[in-house]
């Protein structure tokens, strides 16, 4: 199919006239996207990234592109896993340490319910590249970076011949022997928890979150490691410290591609996506506004793939993707069939609760 996607944006009025009052000095690059000075260093966006591989991934596919088209920097702070309380403070207080996060689509729907963020889009709406962009990855408050699974990961050395193949053989711990590792949130693990007890995925929701805890009971006490980030999955995985865990389907490539003897279980794998978000009342909003359709861009969304083996939303990306790259990226037709999608609105309306019960049961 040919490609009608330019990897050019291209500059509008509004664009123009927006840029011309946010910095003396601003010029337009023959290119066509919008060039600031270098002199004009409050135009800076600083947003909260994973850290990890996204690190290098978000760098060549984001923030170094677009400081060359625009010279404006970008700075990427990894901060803790699903931040809405230093975000709420940061809203609360005005001091916006941020300016921009990458949160999930249900931390994000948790901060949408408070007020406290700002919408992706331009006042006249979305523009072209993040038009392209399905409605089901991207909203009012959020543009979709990357699609995950979260699924289950198994040392091929110590579990090959008896690995665990869905969420009852995870929590099987004697049917199935191995070290299990578990996620410390309950995002993902109550739903784990309740296919593991025998609910169908189309009946999860909404989730019984008494039969959840009595399921996470069984497994509690053969938790070797209750782990915070996906970092440490990762390397709990290259280390052999753990035989079985719930990861993200992303980390566990990482130890895959350091030549980790690690495989995946796609069935009953859960899928969503986590994406670019503005705080509310944030400086520069709109230049994070600029900043969200250059991201928008498939050809851009491509090149963080070699580093993050998530899924990207412009489905326009996968013409830029070698095939044994896009084999292992969640949007994979063969695994969609048998994976879940999590209900973010669902968890965006019991995240507070949720966490509060789960932090008081592991302490009990």
């Amino acid at each position: 199919m040919k490609d009608d996607v330019s990897t050019e944006p291209k500059l509008t009025s509004s664009r123009r006239t927006f840029l011309k009052t946010a910095a003396t000095g601003a010029a337009v690059a023959t290119f066509g996207f919008p060039a600031i000075v270098r002199s004009a260093q409050d135009l800076k966006i600083v947003l909260r990234d994973p850290g990890g591989p996204f690190t290098p991934g978000f760098s060549a596919a984001f923030y170094e592109p677009f400081k060359e088209a625009t010279g404006i920097e970008v700075v990427g702070v990894q901060g803790q896993h699903e931040p809405t309380g230093l975000i709420r403070a940061m809203v609360e207080s005005g001091t916006h340490t941020w300016n921009m996060a990458s949160l999930s689509k249900a931390s994000h729907q948790s901060l949408v319910n408070l007020g406290y963020l700002e919408p992706v889009a331009p006042s006249g709406g979305p523009g072209k590249y993040l038009s392209q962009i399905p409605e089901s990855l991207r909203g009012e408050f959020i543009m979709g970076t990357d699609v995950y699974a979260s699924l289950i990961a198994y040392r091929t050395d110590t579990m090959g011949n008896n690995p665990p193949k869905n969420w009852k053989d995870l929590w099987d711990t004697k049917g199935v022997p191995g070290l299990r590792a578990l996620r410390k949130h309950p995002f993902d693990l109550m739903e784990a928890a309740l296919m593991a007890d025998g609910v169908e995925p189309k009946d999860l929701y909404p989730l019984d979150f008494d039969r959840a805890f009595r399921s996470l009971d069984r497994i509690k006490d053969d938790v070797a490691v209750w782990w915070t980030g996906g970092a440490q999955t990762s390397q709990l995985l290259k280390s052999g410290e753990i035989d079985a865990l719930f990861t993200w389907n992303g980390r566990a490539q990482v130890a895959i591609d350091a030549g980790a003897p690690v495989a995946l279980s796609w069935d009953q794998a859960l899928y969503t996506f986590e994406g670019w978000t503005i705080l509310k009342g944030t400086p520069n909003a709109d230049v994070c506004r600029e900043f969200i359709e250059f991201c928008a861009q498939g050809e851009q969304q491509a090149k963080y793939t070699p580093h993050v083996a998530y899924g990207p939303t412009n489905p326009s990306a996968f013409k830029y993707i070698p095939a044994a790259r896009a084999a292992v990226l969640p949007t994979n037709p063969d695994y969609l069939p048998n994976m879940v999608a999590v209900d973010s609105d669902f968890w965006g309306k019991h995240k507070e609760a949720a966490s509060e019960r789960f932090n008081a049961w592991l302490l009990g």
